[in-house]
């Protein structure tokens, strides 16, 4: 299972003081509790499935591509300008270099290459199990 991550904005990890949100209306909550759940969400589907990957011993077989630290205009959905397209393409090569977690050294790179020939070796196995 290859799960691709639309990336989260790392300025969800703005802390707010009591008295801040002590003035806020309905509106000014949507926002962070929004947030907090699609973060949660992802977080938890991730958790999930890894664990679950990992008691069927075939954790190889589970990949999660996420990026944590979007900001600007790298997090707007709507924004297909050539500027931003340029800094998505930078994100994703930036992306590739990094670990994939930190107990598994491995990049995203040496990781999705590793998936792309186990996906093509099945796919080569059931199509030879086909021709007989």
């Amino acid at each position: 299972l290859l799960s691709l991550g639309t990336g989260t904005n790392s300025e969800f990890a703005k802390n707010y003081t009591a008295e801040e949100a002590a003035k806020w209306g309905i509106l000014q909550w949507m926002s962070p509790i929004w947030e907090m759940r699609s973060a949660a969400s992802s977080y938890m589907n991730d958790y999930y499935l890894s664990t679950v990957f990992q008691a069927l011993d075939s954790q190889n077989n589970y990949l999660r591509v996420q990026e944590n630290t979007l900001t600007g205009t790298a997090t707007k959905f709507d924004d297909a300008s050539m500027a931003n397209m340029i800094l998505l393409v930078q994100v994703g090569e930036n992306l590739l270099k990094k670990s994939v977690s930190e107990d598994n050294h491995e990049t995203y790179e040496v990781a999705l290459r590793r998936f792309a020939k186990l996906l093509s070796d099945r796919k080569k196995l059931r199509a030879n199990k086909a021709s007989f």
